[in-house]
C-alpha cells in the first residue's frame, strides 16, 4: 500500500502540473487578446479619420474585436473575439470582460474578410445586462456607422444620439461591414481563465483593480484615443 502511495503521489504532482501549465496557457492567450485589442486602438489613432475623442468621452461603453472574420459565399458569417468595458462612476474603465461576437447574412457575397472592430455604446447598462445571457445588435439595440474625425463637430450630422456606433478596419483603411443581426455574448470560459472561474462579468465590469500590464496598457491607450 505504502508503494503504490508513493507511486501515485509523483501521478498526482505531474497532473496538477499539467493543469497549472493549461491555465497559464489560458491566461496567456486572454492576455494576448488585451493586447490586440489596445493594438486595434492605438492603430485607429493614428488614422486621419479616427474616432472622434468627445465620443469616447461622452459614451459609457466600449467593445474591441480584432481580427473579426467576415466569410461569405452567398450565405455570410461573422465571427470574432474581444474584449468589453465600461466606464464607472469615477470616469474610470472598468477591467475588460472577453465577449464573442456571432452574425449571418444572406446576399451576393463571397470571400473571406478580417477586420477590426470596434463598438462605441451610448449606455453601459445594455453591455453590464448581458452577464449570463446576450443580446442581438439590430435587435435589442441597433448599430449605426459612426462619424469620423478628431472631434464629432468635423462631422456636423452627427448629434452622437446612436445607442450603438460602429467602427471597422481592414488593412489601414475603414471598412463598411454591416454587423445588425450579431449575437453578442459573454465568453465565460476566457474570463474564467483570466480571472478565475468564481467571477462573473457583472463582478468585473463593476470594478477597475486589476494589476495586469496589459489592462493597463488597454485603459491607457483607451483614455489617450
Amino acid at each position: 500500500m505504502k508503494t503504490i502511495r508513493f507511486l501515485a503521489l509523483p501521478i498526482l504532482l505531474s497532473f496538477i502540473l499539467v493543469l497549472s501549465s493549461a491555465k497559464k496557457m489560458d491566461g496567456d492567450k486572454q492576455t494576448e487578446k488585451i493586447h490586440s485589442a489596445a493594438n486595434v486602438l492605438k492603430e485607429f489613432g493614428k488614422m486621419k479619420e479616427s474616432i472622434p475623442h468627445d465620443l469616447i468621452a461622452e459614451y459609457q461603453g466600449v467593445v474591441i474585436i480584432p481580427n473579426l472574420i467576415n466569410a461569405g459565399l452567398g450565405i455570410g458569417g461573422k465571427r470574432g473575439r474581444g474584449v468589453a468595458v465600461v466606464k464607472l462612476d469615477n470616469g474610470k474603465w472598468s477591467d475588460p470582460v472577453f465577449i464573442t461576437l456571432t452574425g449571418g447574412s444572406i446576399g451576393p457575397q463571397i470571400g473571406v474578410q478580417s477586420v477590426d472592430l470596434v463598438l462605441v455604446f451610448r449606455h453601459k447598462g445594455v453591455l453590464t445586462k448581458v452577464k449570463n445571457g446576450d443580446f442581438t445588435i439590430g435587435g435589442d439595440v441597433s448599430a449605426a456607422a459612426g462619424p469620423v474625425g478628431r472631434t464629432s463637430s468635423a462631422n456636423t450630422d452627427y448629434k452622437l444620439e446612436a445607442e450603438v456606433y460602429s467602427y471597422s478596419r481592414s488593412r489601414g483603411l475603414f471598412a463598411g461591414i454591416s454587423i445588425n443581426g450579431s449575437n453578442l455574448g459573454i465568453d465565460k470560459s476566457a474570463n474564467a481563465a483570466f480571472y478565475g472561474s468564481d467571477i462573473s462579468s457583472g463582478d468585473i465590469f463593476a470594478t477597475s483593480k486589476s494589476s495586469a500590464a496589459s489592462v493597463k496598457l488597454l485603459k491607457e491607450t483607451l483614455s489617450n484615443l
